[in-house]
C-alpha cells in the first residue's frame, strides 16, 4: 500500500511540474559568424557612382524608416549605400518587407525610388535580398 501511495504521489508530483524551457523560440539553430549587409548603387547614365543626397530607406509594411547601422562608420564608394545588414533583421518580416529606397542626384536634383525586398525575422540567421535592383539609374 506505501509503494502505491509513493507511485501516486510521485506521479502527481511529475504531472504537476513546470518543465523549464531551454530552448529558445527559434528551436536549435545554427548560424555562421557572417555579417550580411545589402547595398544598392546611384549611378549616372554611364553607370559611374554619383553623389546622392536624401538618402532614404522606409520599411513599407511599417512605414518606419530603417538605417543600417554599419552605415554610419562605413566610408563607401561614391554612390553606394547599405540600405540594410543583419542588426536590422528583426525590423523585417520573415515573408519579407518592400524597402523604398529613395534618392537626390546632387547634381541634377532629380530624385528616384526602388523597392527592394529583403527578408529577415526574430529567429533568421541573416537578412536575404528577395528581390529588386542593384543600381539606381539617373538619367
Amino acid at each position: 500500500m506505501k509503494k502505491i501511495t509513493l507511485a501516486l504521489l510521485v506521479g502527481i508530483t511529475l504531472l504537476t511540474c513546470k518543465k523549464n524551457k531551454t530552448t529558445s523560440d527559434c528551436g536549435d539553430k545554427i548560424c555562421t559568424e557572417e555579417f550580411a549587409s545589402i547595398m544598392i548603387k546611384f549611378v549616372d547614365n554611364k553607370g559611374s557612382g554619383i553623389e546622392v543626397k536624401d538618402f532614404d530607406v522606409i520599411n513599407q509594411r511599417t512605414g518606419k524608416r530603417i538605417m543600417a547601422n554599419s552605415s554610419i562608420s562605413t566610408n563607401t564608394t561614391k554612390g553606394v549605400f547599405i540600405i540594410v545588414d543583419d542588426q536590422n533583421k528583426a525590423d523585417l518580416s520573415e515573408q519579407g518587407d518592400d524597402l523604398k529606397i529613395m534618392g537626390t542626384a546632387v547634381d541634377t536634383q532629380q530624385t528616384k525610388s526602388v523597392v527592394v525586398k529583403v527578408s529577415g525575422g526574430k529567429c533568421a540567421c541573416h537578412i536575404v535580398k528577395i528581390s529588386g535592383p542593384d543600381q539606381v539609374a539617373f538619367n
